[in-house]
């Protein structure tokens, strides 16, 4: 699929999927579909990614680097609740000291976002999750506020070395999570007393209530 060049391009892409199932959507791009995602929980993103024209693939950049569109799956129950937190990029845990917010990845990543609500109870089987209506969001200012608030509560526990104490409750609309394969893949980060330690990798998550207040946005 060619990469849209406008954003109203990408938008009417978008609203040819809405209806669609992943069953549907697959065979039109001769898919296999996966039984349960336990082993592929990337599927359903890749495939929409895949189906719009997705052109920056595991690149550090937005999905769709041209119009810096941003694309976030948001899996969701049949009462339009979001059913987990979205992942939003790695977190660094060294040589931080220097960086703002501005310049975070955290900030680029979320400064034009295209949500593409799924149906995906675990209930229903893969090849019947049906996807939604997708809508641009770009963060006001009382959004940028809090994620701007969280992110720099958050870095500075990692600089200070309080890695092991952050947990998932902190922050009102991030958090910050262990995001590893398994215990094993251990990476470099600041100790309590300024010493390199090795701990997981954390990634930045947006909290299900943050993105169950941009869906009531959107949808009313």
């Amino acid at each position: 699929m060619k990469t849209p060049q406008t954003l109203d391009e990408l938008m009417l892409r978008c609203r040819a999927l809405a209806g669609l199932t992943l069953g549907q959507l697959a065979a039109e791009l001769g898919h296999q579909v996966p039984v349960h995602l336990k082993q592929d929980k990337g599927w359903a993103g890749q495939l929409l990614e895949q189906a719009l024209g997705a052109s920056a693939g595991s690149k550090a950049e937005p999905d769709f680097p041209e119009l810096g569109v941003e694309l976030k799956t948001l899996p969701i129950d049949q009462h339009g609740k979001p059913l987990e937190s979205t992942y939003v990029c790695v977190a660094p845990l060294t040589g931080i000291n220097q960086q703002l917010w501005q310049d975070s990845w955290v900030c680029q990543k979320l400064s034009l976002v295209l949500w593409l609500p799924l149906l995906a109870e675990r209930s229903i089987p893969v090849a019947e999750r049906v996807i939604g209506t997708g809508f641009l969001w770009q963060p006001d200012s009382k959004e940028q506020q809090l994620l701007q608030q969280d992110w720099e509560e958050l870095m500075e526990l990692i600089a200070l070395g309080g890695i092991d104490q952050i947990r998932g409750a902190h922050g009102q609309v991030l958090q910050l999570r262990p995001k590893a394969a398994n215990s094993k893949a251990l990476t470099a980060a600041i100790g309590e007393a300024g010493q390199p330690i090795q701990a997981l990798p954390r990634g930045f998550y947006l909290k299900t209530s943050f993105t169950q207040q941009l869906l009531r946005k959107a949808f009313g």
